[in-house]
């Protein structure tokens, strides 16, 4: 063990990602506190100083719910890079390989299935450092995916949403997304498969006015921004200063958007709980 790298807090250093990496000092985004990675993995991610719920990379979501960290991943169909030959101030075939290669991922969905509290799930996840989150075609096609294997195979559908919203670099085919993937939730409800939502920071855009909001339970991460625009975007429409945590988890809570609202480390637990009473029509479930 090194001292220095490993105890010592570091005096001077530039603010981190909020996202999560390891072996590295944090600064938690909310309350600027240095927090020691190994502390960070005990906690859940969450600031042991303020309680603020940081953001995490996709694999990390995964071993947190999946019993003995065990899963396996689902190959998505192949999708067209640019449909659109889309370019601002760079190609979008470019900003896509530079989101490839920061998070090994191909685009910002990953699908997996294994067991939650001993029940088959199929847990669809979004990454945020992935193009903020971004639905477009792969985005809508790894939920459609996700959801017509809970289908074929009789087990809940899991969504993890964490989104700025539609990819503008696909236009109106990252639009059709929302009607895609809601019809794919429909297809669960009326067989009676459930699905769970989970909502953490942030949902907003395209994936909150879509599948994400229509979950049996719409669960939310303690803290998180839910909402269609951002705050700052909507009072600069309607001239008006919002409620103090508007669009806030908790907030959304009070107003009957969401159903719960759960600390991560009591993720697995409540979620375990809500499984088991929604799968108990299930034949073999």
């Amino acid at each position: 063990m090194n001292w220095l790298t490993d105890i010592v807090r570091p005096k001077i250093q530039k603010t981190t990602p909020k996202e999560i990496a390891d072996n590295l000092w944090v600064r938690c985004p909310n309350c600027n506190q240095m927090l020691f990675s190994k502390e960070l993995k005990e906690s859940f991610y969450v600031c042991t100083s303020c309680g603020h719920h940081l953001r995490l990379y996709v694999e990390k979501r995964f071993r947190l719910l999946f019993d003995n960290d065990k899963y396996t991943t689902v190959t998505l169909p192949p999708i067209s890079d640019d449909p659109l030959k889309f370019k601002d101030i760079q190609k979008y075939t470019d900003r896509l390989k530079a989101n490839r290669k920061k998070t090994g991922n191909s685009d910002a969905i990953l699908v997996a299935k294994g067991k939650i509290g001993g029940i088959n799930c199929v847990v669809a996840a979004i990454d945020f450092s992935f193009m903020g989150g971004s639905m477009g075609i792969a985005v809508g096609e790894g939920i459609v995916t996700a959801a017509h294997l809970a289908l074929k195979n009789k087990e809940p559908f899991i969504a993890i949403s964490a989104s700025g919203g539609a990819r503008m670099q696909e236009g109106m085919l990252s639009l059709m997304q929302m009607a895609r993937t809601t019809a794919a939730v429909n297809e669960l409800k009326e067989a009676g498969i459930p699905f769970i939502s989970i909502l953490t920071d942030p949902t907003t855009g395209g994936v909150s006015a879509s599948f994400a909001m229509l979950g049996d339970i719409n669960m939310a991460e303690k803290g998180c921004l839910i909402g269609f625009a951002g705050p700052r975007v909507i009072e600069q429409t309607i001239h008006e200063k919002l409620p103090e945590g508007f669009q806030r988890a908790e907030y959304l809570l009070e107003h009957g958007m969401v159903d719960m609202v759960v600390e991560r480390s009591q993720m697995k637990p409540e979620l375990v709980k809500v499984l088991k009473v929604l799968t108990a029509h299930i034949k073999g479930k």
